[in-house]
């Protein structure tokens, strides 16, 4: 067998594991669009009563705890941590577009 060539039994795990990251990435993005429904709604409550897009003593806290679940699932915690600033930057986006 060629050093690129795939034996039939490997090919088929490997289309069997992608198949598995594939459905992991579609309920992500589910999961996604869920969460923005409700940030949606925070970043409307905010709007109508005057209050900021962003609460950093909120967004502390959730960095802590998510910190910590990712160390409990194995998870590096610095790469979730890095994720949830993500979401929060894209969230407070929304919440100053819903400012006007």
């Amino acid at each position: 067998m060629a050093q690129n060539e795939i034996s039939p039994e490997v090919a088929q795990e490997l289309a069997g594991i992608r198949e598995s990251i594939d459905n992991i990435d579609a309920a992500l993005i589910h999961m996604l669009a869920e969460r923005f429904k409700f940030t949606q709604k925070v970043g409307k409550l905010k709007a109508t009563n005057d209050l900021p897009p962003s609460d950093p003593a909120r967004e502390a806290r959730q960095v802590a705890r998510l910190r910590a679940l990712a160390e409990e699932a194995n998870l590096d915690p610095t790469f979730a941590e890095k994720w949830f600033h993500f979401v929060v930057e894209e969230v407070i986006h929304h919440h100053e577009q819903a400012r006007g």
